[in-house]
């Protein structure tokens, strides 16, 4: 959540961190705000809602200016407005911060008690103070060093002092910052789409560590001011990959990308002859994996819906006993965790906090830790021992899409992978399941070419107020995906439901104005669903059936039905999943909802 830029060099400052904060939009946010440099003073804008507002404020004033910084908030500590909006000021001192100060409460009475005047209900604002407080002739970055020293909490930071004019102080806890670094000039911001049009090199500041930026280079230190060698990694995203391409929304653009996201996340990661996957992209050995007695998945929203697909997957192909927790929940319930047990953090940025939190818990409990993620020098890929990166590249619509599918192909492969190094599947077996992966980008085609008929359901369904998604087995948490992505970007109740417990209370909620989503791919549970499907019938409500193409038994149950074409259970729910992706898209629409940025949430939740 939130979203920091910020820039010094030769150009256009203003210009560049309103587009930073455009491109930080994803991220999710109420408010925006920026500081710039101007005949030696800092001028700062702020407003309540869209980056545009804030830069309809700048339109007329067209600052030159050098040195800016910008940010975009998501409400903790205070209502949305303008005087909360970030930068906040403190006499000469200005900054933009993500995260929580923990002890705000104890900073603010004794800056009050200290004659320090507040003017916003913001937690930020003790920053402001504390840094002004330490900085009476001495350098920025040992101000902000002596003042972080008091506060408990996370957060990330963007600092200028009026003082020092071309300098910007970026430190980093527990929340995410990087640098960019351009040609004579240099970026810092939560994320790299923020300055990607202008620098591909980035160094990924990990927790503790400062980076102070000038107008002729960069200085990287710990809190304690010895100077860092940090790697540089070069971004291979082009701009492009980040816009819209024709597309009315990002959402619908990474719904269509996921063809081309599956064929990435299995690239090179296999040998279908030889019916191997390549242990290096889980950076694991096979005696490693032949030593795992138990696993633990952990993740929030659409990736925990992924875990709970994966914990399917790995228990039936490998044999294993999987745990799935929502992260949130994980590290208060006192898990009983072992060496030798493996603990995987599903995280789409890398950078969610509860997702961190239970991934340092783990690891603190001595389990090895794998993040299967999709951002190069995310904290989650810094702080675990083995990767796999997911390949989805930028997704930028709030609602995940392509990551989701994309961490399920990565579940499966570690599956095979597990199951090979156990000796529970042969060579012969994981060749079979790998021709079917290799199939899967051109039945997603298949499933996208049938967007008219979606889209026509949609707008049969749109006016209803409430849905039950149903499925079994492992198709339950593909339920409870539909039912999220149709929350997100519709607004609509909905609810997600294994299908065998729907008896025993959601059938009280059935009527003719209900709509009921059904997951009914064939499989051994076909029967059973069958049967469900004929329970709501004699009720009333409305079937809209996601079923396996040519099964004329439950198309003939169904208000509506959509065909998938046959694939193996573990990846039919891919393809079950991208028709429930449109359908929450074309209802979103048709709703007059805004789907890439659906209100009160926020791409990265940085903060528990």
């Amino acid at each position: 959540m939130c979203g920091i830029i910020g820039y010094t060099g030769k150009g256009d400052a203003v210009s560049v961190v309103l587009d930073g904060l455009k491109r930080l939009e994803y991220r999710g946010y109420d408010s925006a705000g920026v500081a710039y440099f101007t005949d030696g003073k800092i001028e700062i804008r702020r407003c309540k809602g869209k980056v545009n507002n804030l830069a309809g404020l700048l339109e007329e004033e067209k600052p030159a200016s050098h040195t800016a910084i910008g940010h975009t908030r998501w409400a903790t500590h205070g209502k949305p407005s303008e005087e909360n909006a970030h930068p906040h000021r403190s006499h000469g001192i200005v900054l933009v911060h993500n995260g929580i100060v923990e002890n705000y409460l104890s900073l603010k009475k004794t800056l009050i008690a200290e004659g320090y005047t507040f003017t916003s209900e913001t937690d930020t604002e003790v920053l402001c103070h504390l840094i002004h407080k330490y900085s009476k002739g001495r350098p920025l970055e040992d101000a902000v060093r002596d003042a972080l020293r008091e506060v408990r909490g996370a957060y990330a930071l963007a600092v200028v002092s009026e003082r020092e004019e071309g300098k910007v102080v970026g430190v980093r806890k527990d929340s995410p910052l990087c640098v960019g670094l351009g040609e004579g000039e240099y970026f810092i911001a939560s994320d790299v789409p923020a300055f990607f049009n202008h620098a591909k090199k980035v160094m990924f500041l990990n927790d503790g560590e400062m980076a102070v930026l000038t107008n002729d280079a960069v200085l990287v230190t710990t809190m304690q001011g010895g100077a860092l060698r940090k790697e540089v990694a070069t971004i291979s995203w082009s701009p492009s990959m980040a816009e819209k391409g024709g597309y009315k929304h990002f959402m619908l653009k990474e719904i269509y990308e996921q063809p081309r996201a599956i064929a990435d996340a299995v690239r090179g990661r296999f040998s279908v002859e030889n019916g191997e996957v390549n242990l290096e992209e889980f950076g694991m050995a096979k005696d490693a994996l032949e030593s795992i007695g138990k696993i633990f998945i952990v993740a929030c929203g659409t990736s925990w819906h992924a875990a709970l697909i994966g914990k399917y997957i790995i228990e039936d192909i490998a044999r294993v006993t999987v745990e799935v927790d929502i992260a949130s929940e994980f590290r208060y319930r006192n898990p009983v965790i072992k060496a030798g047990d493996l603990f995987i953090a599903i995280t789409q940025s890398g950078e969610t906090a509860d997702t961190l939190a239970a991934q340092k818990e783990a690891r603190r409990l001595g389990a090895k830790v794998l993040s299967i993620c999709n951002v190069v020098g995310s904290s989650s890929m810094r702080e675990a021992e083995a990767v796999f990166y997911t390949h989805s590249g930028p997704e930028i619509g709030v609602a995940s899409t392509k990551a989701f599918t994309s961490q399920i192909i990565g579940l499966y492969l570690f599956a095979i992978a597990l199951g090979l190094a156990k000796k529970v599947v042969s060579a012969a077996s994981a060749t079979i399941m790998l021709q079917e992966l290799l199939t899967i980008p051109d039945k997603v085609e298949q499933v996208l070419s049938g967007s008219e008929e979606i889209e026509r359901i949609a707008k049969e369904l749109f006016k209803a107020e409430d849905f039950i998604y149903l499925g079994r087995g492992i198709h339950y948490p593909v339920a409870l995906e539909g039912a999220l992505k149709l929350k997100e970007v519709t607004y609509i109740h909905a609810e997600g439901y294994p299908a065998g417990e729907m008896k025993h209370g959601p059938i009280a909620l059935i009527d003719e104005e209900l709509p009921v989503v059904f997951l009914a791919p064939q499989g051994s549970l076909h029967e059973k669903i069958a049967s469900n499907i004929q329970e709501v019938k004699s009720r009333g409500g409305k079937v809209i059936s996601l079923l396996t193409s040519g099964d004329t038994e439950v198309s003939g149950l169904s208000d509506y039905h959509i065909s998938i074409p046959l694939s193996n259970t573990y990846l039919s729910t891919i393809l079950m999943t991208v028709p429930l992706q449109l359908i929450a898209y074309h209802i979103g629409v048709l709703r007059g909802c805004d789907v890439d940025q659906p209100r009160n949430l926020a791409k990265s939740v940085t903060v528990e």
